[in-house]
């Protein structure tokens, strides 16, 4: 069994449970039935391979598995998912982690549950054609980055390439050029932008056609080691702690059909992939998501269950160039539980 967070472990006993006092929560030894069977899911760019895991639980029938009737309304950017969560159209958000942390600053508490991602999966790139002359992170000083979105983990991780190189905030600017191919490429093509950070499969058709030059990436486990110095989780799912807190049976039915996805993306090969996904995904060009996926891979997460210090390396993160962040305000016990993943882990041995 992996290692838990220091604020699970205190509560597990050999193989035993968590204890239900520990999060106010009825026992959960035995399958239950979910308190809300019809579930509405709010997601930051369904169709990437960042929310992948959701993709294939939902296209292999695992939420029914469950007992639950899952609706995914997909948005253009986590901002927007988020608006969906906290304007009550949506319970549950798919997005970065890291929203949790900017959610507490803010005194809203959100807990995420279930972890996607092990790793951002963002690649930074210069353009060969508006920076022919790039050497270092300095170069990039009063130019112009493409990001899905402003405040995305794409920002994010850009952020902090440029501080690690030396740049000071306000030093370049962010573009939002979303993540479609098609504007992406008129960014870099009009000179709109001089690099981009984003997700693939767009940074992998970007580097196919030329137009890009990778100068970081974070869709390695190494890659993103050089760039944070810890694990950095990335997609997850995460709700309103108040809606965990009422709702556990649901939430540990939505953990199993994500940690069974995760574990059925361990052994499948691209073919698998490509036959499950919609076929819109691909974007016409099947050698590329294969090209993609096989970038991406040990990104995704095994088991769903968020590693010991990720969560720190994320605060660490943001608070290195978000002054918004202060540390020392931020309750990380109240930002995740493993509880629910770990379970899921048992029950189906990912």
């Amino acid at each position: 069994m992996e290692r838990l967070p220091r604020m699970s472990r205190r509560v597990f006993t050999g193989g035993s449970l968590l204890t239900a006092a520990t999060l106010g929560l009825p026992a959960l030894y035995a399958q239950t039935q979910p308190e809300t069977r019809k579930v509405t899911i709010s997601v930051d760019s369904k169709n990437t391979f960042y929310c992948l895991p959701l993709t294939i639980s939902e296209q292999l029938g695992y939420f029914k598995s469950e007992g639950l009737e899952v609706g995914i309304s997909d948005f253009e950017s986590a901002a927007l998912a988020l608006q969906a969560v906290a304007r009550g159209s949506a319970d549950i958000c798919s997005a970065g982690f890291e929203h949790t942390l900017h959610l507490q600053s803010m005194q809203q508490m959100y807990q995420s549950f279930v972890l996607q991602g092990r790793a951002p999966q963002v690649a930074f790139g210069v353009s060969p054609q508006n920076l022919p002359g790039y050497q270092s992170i300095t170069d990039l000083k009063g130019k112009k980055i493409g990001v899905p979105a402003l405040g995305s983990s794409s920002a994010m991780m850009a952020s902090m390439v440029l501080s690690q190189g030396g740049l000071k905030a306000g030093d370049a600017s962010f573009v939002g050029v979303g993540k479609a191919a098609d504007g992406a490429l008129a960014a870099l093509r009009s000179g709109q932008v001089d690099a981009m950070s984003n997700t693939d499969p767009l940074m992998t058709m970007l580097e196919q056609k030329g137009e890009v030059r990778i100068i970081s990436d974070t869709r390695t486990l190494k890659g993103t080691m050089e760039v944070f110095g810890g694990p950095m989780p990335a997609a997850c799912l995460f709700a309103p702690l108040d809606f965990v807190r009422k709702n556990p049976n649901t939430c540990q039915a939505l953990a199993n059909a994500m940690v069974r996805g995760l574990k059925w993306l361990q052994t499948a090969g691209p073919g698998d992939i490509i036959k499950t996904v919609p076929e819109s995904y691909l974007l016409g060009d099947r050698g590329l998501y294969i090209a993609s996926f096989n970038k991406v891979r040990e990104s995704i997460s095994l088991d769903g269950i968020l590693a010991d210090e990720a969560p720190r390396t994320a605060l660490k993160a943001l608070a290195s160039f978000d002054a918004s962040i202060k540390t020392g305000s931020i309750d990380l016990g109240k930002t995740y539980t493993n509880v629910f993943a770990q379970r899921a882990k048992e029950r189906f041995k990912a």
